[in-house]
């Protein structure tokens, strides 16, 4: 009972922390986020790091990632444009640099690893701030993949732990289903359709392939971050959120879904990727 308790009062804080941040101000959202994707960044190196031959230091991996998240808040918000992105282009330069006088076992695995936590873990929270802003200010529409993503996952554990017989991918996630993975595509619909009554100007339809490309991709980025740990031989990326364990655990489904998102919502808002 009291794991219970500590696990839904502290998955309502992470939730009221989310919803608050996005939706309050874009002054709110920045440091938030700006902290979820440096601890999540360090969490991607302490996994990766458990490799022998792979000694990144987390601490510059989490500078990198609050710098690209940080650099694309201002130019997605048009506060600076040019030439923001320089600023962490030369970190990026003086990471690989830096290689050269640790003398490392395999400097080759450690510039890997690192580019990897800056592509896979802080460029989809910095592609956040481009949803955020797609066209002026939208905390509706970045709190729609949240949403999305939440009710999926709860749609997929209840239909899971019911009917679930046919394993989804049984050598990364055992527990996953097919008939989970229905049920929490059907629930998302239920989403797309709420918010489709908020957002007008997006047609139902269009909301319907919101979040199924949300489903698709979101199940996708839990089954890589699955596998990860598996590699390493960990249960969870951390333990900051009591119960539920570590940040990249919560926000795994959302590392190949916000890219594809914003793609989707580029064409839809006939938007040039800038």
């Amino acid at each position: 009972m009291n794991n219970f308790v500590k696990r839904t009062l502290s998955g309502f804080l992470f939730v009221l922390l989310i919803v608050g941040s996005i939706l309050l101000s874009s002054l709110t959202f920045a440091p938030v986020f700006a902290f979820i994707c440096a601890w999540s960044v360090y969490e991607f190196h302490k996994l990766s790091n458990k490799q022998p031959t792979v000694m990144v230091n987390p601490l510059i991996g989490l500078i990198g990632g609050v710098l690209l998240f940080l650099c694309s808040y201002l130019y997605a918000s048009g506060i600076w444009r040019y030439p923001v992105y320089s600023i962490y282009g030369f970190y990026i330069v003086l990471v690989l640099i830096s290689e050269l006088y640790r003398r490392k076992e395999n400097p080759l695995h450690n510039w890997a690893y690192f580019i990897l936590g800056q592509i896979f873990i802080a460029l989809p929270f910095s592609i956040l701030n481009f949803i955020l802003f797609i066209d002026k200010w939208q905390p509706l529409l970045l709190l729609a993949v949240f949403v999305t993503i939440w009710v999926n996952d709860t749609g997929a554990y209840l239909t899971g732990v019911t009917f679930g017989r046919h394993r989804l991918f049984e050598r990364i996630s055992p527990k996953k289903s097919w008939e989970g993975f229905i049920g929490g595509a059907l629930a998302a619909l239920l989403s797309g359709y709420v918010f489709s009554l908020f957002i007008p100007q997006i047609s139902l339809f269009n909301w319907f392939i919101f979040s199924e490309i949300i489903v698709i991709f979101g199940t996708f980025g839990d089954l890589i971050e699955s596998l990860m740990k598996r590699t390493v031989d960990v249960k969870d990326s951390g333990n900051v959120i009591p119960g539920h364990g570590g940040l990249l655990d919560r926000f795994d489904s959302m590392l190949l879904a916000a890219p594809v998102i914003f793609i989707y919502l580029s064409f839809l808002f006939n938007q040039v990727l800038k």
